[in-house]
């Protein structure tokens, strides 16, 4: 495996869905899934184990469950990124994912670009909160949930306006790649790179990418460090 490979630790206790998801994440260039669990306690146990760059985690787990199997990871490990993937839209559950310190949320059923995006964004330091979700949630439920979920929706519609093709290319950019890298690693080739960005910088408002990576980074939609 490459060193700037992706080191994925897979929490599901549905043995086929996490065979599945496993089997089309590591289709994917730069990413491997290091550990599976099936449970919060093997979560805890193989996170002391192996060297990993996130966590993907389902909430409904048998045991200790997702949520504090959340938390718990985040007191040993704060600066270990956690993204939950989950059949669960409950404003109440969102919230709480907030307080352990989940960087991301996703619903199942998400398209597999998208769920690459969203682990490679939060691998990177960027948060990731389904838009789609979130939005059901603000518009059926009232109190302080709403408002953090309030926030995370205009967020995503105000800080983001690259769609999920330009955002994976800029965090490719953000790791030093030329448009011959880019084109090789997602399978494109380098005019449509280019193509790409030329949109980012468009839509950013800059002149180059070096202030593309700039401006991401202050929007939140990167982060620096990665």
């Amino acid at each position: 495996m490459s060193p700037s490979c992706l080191k994925i630790l897979l929490v599901e206790d549905d043995e086929l869905f996490r065979l599945g998801l496993k089997t089309r994440l590591q289709q994917e260039p730069g990413i491997e899934i290091t550990a599976e669990a099936e449970d919060g306690e093997t979560a805890l146990e193989l996170v002391n184990s192996y060297p990993l760059d996130i966590v993907v985690l389902d909430v409904g787990l048998p045991g200790i469950g997702g949520i504090e199997a959340c938390r718990q990871i985040k007191q040993i490990y704060p600066q270990l990124p956690i993204l939950v993937l989950t059949s669960r839209s409950e404003a109440t559950l969102l919230a709480k994912l907030i307080e352990v310190g989940a960087q991301g949320y996703c619903l199942k059923g998400v398209a597999a670009q998208k769920l690459v995006l969203a682990i490679r964004s939060v691998a990177a330091g960027a948060s990731w909160w389904d838009a789609t979700a979130t939005q059901e949630i603000r518009s059926t439920f009232a109190g302080r949930e709403a408002g953090i979920v309030t926030g995370i929706s205009n967020a995503v519609a105000a800080n983001n306006p690259l769609t999920g093709r330009e955002l994976e290319i800029l965090l490719l950019i953000a790791t030093g790649k030329t448009n011959q890298q880019i084109a090789q690693t997602l399978y494109i080739t380098p005019g449509t790179v280019r193509v790409h960005v030329h949109a980012i910088l468009h839509k950013l408002e800059v002149g180059d990418r070096n202030a593309a990576i700039t401006v991401a980074v202050q929007k939140g939609l990167i982060a620096v460090g990665m």
